[in-house]
């Protein structure tokens, strides 16, 4: 294929001007992220995709002479997206040849968690912990009651508005405590599965089967990734955004995670923005690391050692095996 050559400018999702360079209409890899010199393949009015190594660069080309660049159209502007070279989004959900992903322009906005927001664990039918674990947030249950939180040698409140344990740096509610907590864990509980059914009704998704569910190795920016089967991490996976993207991972399967391996993030992303709704189970290995909301239908397992910083939200029970969960910053 012949290689066309075109000036062009680039500027952030913010308008600001980054540089000027040269764009090439060939398939192959960005070669200097640094000093922005990109190559891409076909490069067409709309969205191409760029990349180096796990880097990912979504361009939008917002005006051109021509369907095709070619050589010496002068100015050209254009919408950059990229990961670890700047910020945003593009406009369309593309793969990168190597697997790692890469989304579009139709970033979702965040899920509302409501009053279940308040909660580091949140359960319809109990919490059990094997000793010790350590959870940095309230935990609480609804409709069941304290006898429900099992394994942490709770002490209630003189009020009996709460209890506290030692393995718990927060509160512990049930549905059987004193009034109000038994309307505001029915509240907390409501705003929970409204939240699920918000995750889970979002369409359009960015991403449809992405790896068919093998998200080892994978670098996921912002987006709706969607997958009708099971989710497996058997190795690290990387989450790279800025602090204000959003992640929605929407599952009609299972989620598990293999022993040691961790969720990385990077470029700014926060969990508190990282959302997975899953209809089925999720399990996290051994040592592993977790980061994000956990909107959950049934229950949440986290093994021996597991970590996570981020909130459980579980429609039936979540089991600590000497884990530690801890609530991101709201």
């Amino acid at each position: 294929m012949a290689n066309h050559l075109a000036h062009a400018k680039l500027r952030t999702t913010a308008g600001a001007i980054v540089t000027s360079g040269t764009v090439k209409t060939v398939r192959a890899s960005v070669r200097q992220c640094a000093s922005r010199r990109w190559e891409g393949a076909n490069l067409r009015k709309g969205s191409t995709a760029l990349q180096k190594g796990n880097h990912i660069v979504n361009l939008i080309v917002q005006r051109s002479g021509s369907q095709r660049l070619r050589p010496h159209l002068g100015l050209l502007m254009f919408a950059l997206a990229i990961t670890g070279c700047g910020g945003g989004v593009g406009s369309t959900a593309q793969e990168s040849s190597d697997g790692r992903a890469f989304a579009g322009s139709n970033a979702p906005l965040p899920v509302s968690l409501g009053t279940a927001g308040t909660f580091a664990i949140l359960t319809k039918t109990g919490i059990s912990t094997v000793p010790s674990s350590s959870v940095t947030g309230d935990i609480g249950v609804s409709p069941a009651a304290a006898t429900y939180l099992t394994g942490f040698s709770l002490v209630a409140d003189p009020t009996n508005l709460f209890s506290r344990s030692p393995q718990v740096v927060g509160k512990a509610y049930a549905a059987n405590y004193a009034v109000p907590t038994p309307a505001n864990m029915t509240t907390a509980v409501s705003d929970m599965q409204t939240a699920y059914s918000d995750a889970a009704g979002r369409i359009h998704p960015n991403f449809l089967e992405l790896h068919t569910g093998n998200l080892g190795g994978l670098t996921l920016v912002p987006g709706l990734y969607k997958w009708t089967s099971s989710m497996t991490m058997p190795t690290t996976v990387t989450i790279s955004g800025r602090a204000t993207d959003v992640w929605i991972f929407q599952t009609s399967g299972n989620v598990t995670m293999a022993s040691a391996v961790r969720i990385n993030l990077s470029g700014g992303a926060r969990a508190k923005n990282i959302f997975w709704q899953v209809a089925g189970n999720v399990a996290l290995g051994t040592t592993s690391h977790f980061e994000g909301i956990l909107l959950c239908k049934t229950d949440v397992t986290l093994k021996t050692g597991a970590t996570m910083n981020g909130r459980i939200l579980s429609q039936t029970a979540v089991a600590l095996q000497q884990a530690t969960v801890t609530q991101p910053p709201r």
